[in-house]
C-alpha cells in the first residue's frame, strides 16, 4: 500500500510540473512580447528534437544563434563595396558619383 501511495504521489508531482511548464496560449487579441515570439518560433523549429539536442538547440535559438532574425548590418567595407558596385553599374562619374556614394553610404 505504501508503494502505491508513493507512486501516486510521484505521478501527481510530475503531472503538476508538466502542467506548469506548458506554454499557455496567449489570450485572444493580446500581442506577444519579443521573447515570447522568439520562444514560439524556436519551439516550432525544434519540433522532433529531444533531450540534450533540443535543450542545446533551444538555448542557442533563444540567445539568437538560430532564431529567425533580420540580417545583421553590413560592415563599412561591405557597404563601400556594394555602393561602388552600384555606382559602377550606373556609370556615374565625378560629382554625380560622389553624391551617390554619400547617399548610398548614409542609407545603409
Amino acid at each position: 500500500m505504501k508503494i502505491n501511495l508513493v507512486t501516486l504521489a510521484a505521478a501527481l508531482f510530475l503531472f503538476a510540473g508538466s502542467v506548469q511548464a506548458a506554454d499557455p496560449a496567449p489570450a485572444a487579441g493580446k500581442k506577444l512580447t519579443t521573447s515570447q515570439q522568439r520562444m514560439a518560433d524556436c519551439n516550432k523549429e525544434a519540433a522532433g528534437k529531444k533531450g540534450p539536442e533540443r535543450r542545446d538547440f533551444m538555448r542557442e535559438c533563444m540567445h539568437g544563434g538560430n532564431a529567425p532574425a533580420a540580417t545583421p548590418p553590413a560592415s563599412p567595407q561591405n557597404r563601400m563595396k556594394d555602393c561602388n558596385k552600384q555606382a559602377g553599374e550606373k556609370a556615374l562619374k565625378g560629382p554625380d558619383r560622389k553624391a551617390f556614394m554619400s547617399e548610398c553610404l548614409k542609407a545603409k
